[in-house]
């Protein structure tokens, strides 16, 4: 299943394999820079929302001006890695994404803020497109890239746990402001020792890529997209004329953008990468299952909120269970499970699994107990994205070869981003709107309620979608299946 060619010279190496790992922990410490800023500022949104006079439709633009700009920029950052040299765009990711956190932590105003936070998601795209491509290359054999992949998806695990409580932590206990500050010494350790242990790949050079036409195409679209998603679709309904007519404007764009590719003579986006059926499936299902998810940790918080009275800290210590699960067993158990099994059969067990859970949060009441209504949807969330994540990623990087890793690792970032921004305003408009429908027939907090059920009934449905793609689409790989050797260097 994963990509088993030896690494190019163009992909950056690492001299032995002590340095190797230690190159896996500097990019996977970039990684955690990222997850970490997600899952701080959802938790601090409440707080910034009273300290700048946000009103509840211009929150969400701290939010989506970050998505537009990390979901829109993904696909060009990870084939500018493979022309230009993956080391040097992490690094240049990471220069950005700190100075704009600085940026967000001076904020003193509604625009200064969402303008830093797109400056962040310029960065954040830079830094994170490339990661997993250097990691299939670092880790070529089967059982270390299994193995570095898990460790990579519990560090982003892990940096979701972290995020929870520093989040919570530092906006109650300090300030907001200071939730981005800690970004900067992560940003400067990080790039230091980026310098330091990967050594730097020269990249194909843009005569072996470059597609002006198509890169800008390809943004256009990717942006225009996300914030048809997250602003008119959300606030004007989507049958509104301004949210039809940029609709339309992204199939355009990226109706030319196919076209440009396929008649371009280094287009940017070979169509021949799509000719994989693992990978064509990987990313489908990369887009729904991060729509379900989330949207329901957006809205679960809302929950947890405004129904049962949790301030930012408990809101953090609520959601840790989830994302310590995931993390144990990303790293602990993912790697022997491919190995063992193959990805496709834990792809859909741990996609099974989290539509389970989403199944039984439909059934939160106004007065839930965390114990009871809560705790056990968290569980099943996290042993689910445990099990199917690390399987996915391994999935959306098979059989592709080294010049185009980079490419592969930006276009299932891209689908991961596109998918939440599309899952976000899609859910939160269809629990607001039904809340909206009750509202005359039910209190306050039973209208909310009916809301987040609705909208948790219909993130299970999307993440079902994706079990039916991982059944029929994905095919399982020979090279995943376990030897007789293998069966026994496990059980010694």
């Amino acid at each position: 299943m994963y990509a088993t060619t030896e690494s190019l010279a163009t992909t950056p190496t690492a001299p032995g394999g002590r340095s190797r790992w230690a190159a896996l922990y500097t990019l996977c410490a970039g990684m955690l820079m990222i997850v970490l800023d997600v899952t701080v500022v959802n938790v601090a949104l409440p707080v910034i929302q009273d300290d700048l006079g946000f009103t509840n439709s211009s929150l969400a633009w701290v939010v989506n001006a970050y998505l537009i700009a990390f979901g829109g920029l993904l696909l060009l950052a990870g084939r500018l890695g493979d022309l230009l040299g993956r080391r040097n765009i992490f690094v240049a990711g990471l220069t950005v994404f700190t100075l704009a956190s600085v940026w967000c932590g001076l904020a003193g105003s509604q625009e200064m803020l969402v303008a830093a936070r797109f400056v962040q998601g310029i960065g954040g795209a830079l830094t994170s497109a490339v990661i997993l491509g250097m990691i299939v290359t670092l880790f070529p054999e089967p059982r270390e890239q299994a193995k570095a992949i898990g460790v990579y998806a519990f560090v982003a695990s892990a940096g979701g746990s972290i995020g929870l409580l520093a989040g919570g932590a530092l906006t109650q206990a300090i300030s907001w402001h200071w939730i981005f500050f800690v970004n900067l010494p992560i940003g400067i350790v990080t790039a230091a020792l980026a310098i330091r242990l990967i050594e730097k790949d020269k990249g194909l050079g843009m005569g072996r890529g470059t597609d002006v036409p198509g890169a800008v195409l390809i943004t256009a679209a990717l942006m225009v997209g996300v914030f048809t998603i997250v602003s008119p679709a959300a606030e004007l309904g989507w049958t509104a004329p301004r949210t039809i007519a940029l609709a339309l404007l992204t199939l355009t764009l990226l109706a030319c953008f196919v076209v440009r590719e396929a008649t371009a003579a280094n287009p940017l986006v070979p169509l021949r990468i799509f000719r994989s059926r693992n990978l064509t499936g990987a990313n489908l299902i990369q887009a729904l299952s991060s729509s379900g998810m989330f949207g329901i940790f957006f809205l679960g918080s809302l929950y947890l909120q405004r129904v049962l009275g949790y301030d930012a800290l408990e809101i953090g210590l609520a959601f840790l269970p989830t994302t310590l699960v995931m993390g144990l067993l990303s790293v602990r158990y993912s790697e022997k499970l491919v190995m063992r099994f193959g990805a496709r059969r834990p792809l859909i067990a741990g996609l099974v699994l989290i539509v389970i859970g989403l199944a039984l949060f439909t059934q939160a009441p106004v007065d839930g107990n965390y114990f009871v209504h809560v705790l056990p949807v968290l569980l099943l969330l996290g042993l689910g994205g445990g099990i199917c994540f690390p399987a996915l990623m391994g999935l959306s990087m098979a059989d592709v070869k080294p010049e185009d890793a980079g490419l592969a690792s930006g276009l299932i970032g891209t689908t991961a981003e596109v998918g939440a921004a599309l899952g976000l305003a899609v859910l939160a408009t269809l629990s607001a709107t039904r809340t909206e429908s009750v509202a005359a027939a039910k209190p306050v907090l039973e209208a909310l309620t009916d809301g987040y059920q609705f909208a948790f009934a219909v993130a299970a449905g999307i993440v079902a979608a994706a079990v039916v793609i991982a059944c029929t689409v994905m095919r399982p790989a020979r090279e995943t299946e376990p030897v007789e050797e293998e069966l026994a260097l496990d059980a010694a």
